[in-house]
């Protein structure tokens, strides 16, 4: 049990620089007050003390605003920073390593019994405000954008923002050995969003930008083709398009549209 304690307290320097001493993280901190007083509850849950372990739930909800069902299941160094808001269904499942930030929400879709909240993986980070709602399965290293709203399955080593949810990934997820080594170096994606993620609205116009050019290139290539065959066109002249320039539009465009 001291061990676990140890394990919670120290995850708590890896994923707070704010974090000064362990006196500090035992006696100020709600997340880690929350996780204590879950852990109690959970035992007395799976013994058959369900009122009393709904009474501690309760208890911790009134001290820290954080509110874990005692029937969910949480791993080990399972970290809440901030923590006011969170709530966490009976049937949740959480593996190891995953850090919610406020005012997030495991949540379920349906009134009927049975498995209705999600189910994490390890490593996952949830943004602040986000919601992963009903029976669904978030795979280890999704990282969850604040306020987005999740409520499908999303696959290890994703990146999901918006409402709905979005998958998204970076160039360095792409490629699993750079992702681990960028891992490593920045740590954990603060409020669970990475600053290599790309934005949705600035990809897709670069992407219409491209497909502008390969399709210019190829009418150039039509064109030179049915002059070769004596073909006669009409020599109206196109305004070139530069790539550097429309490329600065769609960064603006996309930084408006933020």
């Amino acid at each position: 049990m001291f061990k676990r304690l140890q394990e919670e307290i120290k995850c708590v320097f890896e994923r707070d620089p704010a974090a000064r001493n362990a006196f500090e993280v035992i006696t100020t901190y709600p997340g880690f007050h929350a996780i204590v007083w879950h852990r109690l509850s959970h035992r007395l849950w799976n013994l058959g003390a369900k009122w009393l372990a709904r009474a501690i739930s309760t208890l911790s909800r009134w001290l820290t605003g954080i509110e874990i069902h005692p029937g969910a299941q949480i791993g080990q160094r399972f970290f809440i920073d901030h923590g006011m808001g969170v709530v966490i269904g009976e049937t949740a499942e959480i593996g190891n390593d995953c850090t919610l930030y406020h005012g997030v929400t495991l949540g379920g879709t349906s009134w009927q019994k049975g498995k209705r909240h999600p189910t994490l993986g390890n490593n996952v980070v949830v943004g602040a405000g986000a919601k992963v709602l009903g029976p669904i399965h978030i795979g280890s290293g999704v990282r969850i954008g604040s306020n987005s709203v999740v409520v499908k399955s999303v696959p290890a080593n994703t990146t999901v923002i918006g409402v709905p949810g979005r998958m998204v990934q970076s160039k360095d997820q792409r490629r699993e050995a750079k992702h681990q080594a960028m891992a490593k170096r920045i740590g954990f994606d603060a409020y669970g969003t990475p600053q290599d993620t790309p934005d949705p609205i600035e990809r897709a116009i670069h992407g219409l930008i491209e497909h502008i050019q390969r399709l210019d290139e190829r009418i150039e290539q039509m064109t030179a083709e049915i002059k070769n065959l004596g073909g006669d066109l009409p020599g109206e002249h196109l305004p070139s398009l530069d790539e550097e320039q429309a490329r600065q539009v769609a960064e603006d465009k996309s930084a408006i549209a933020k």
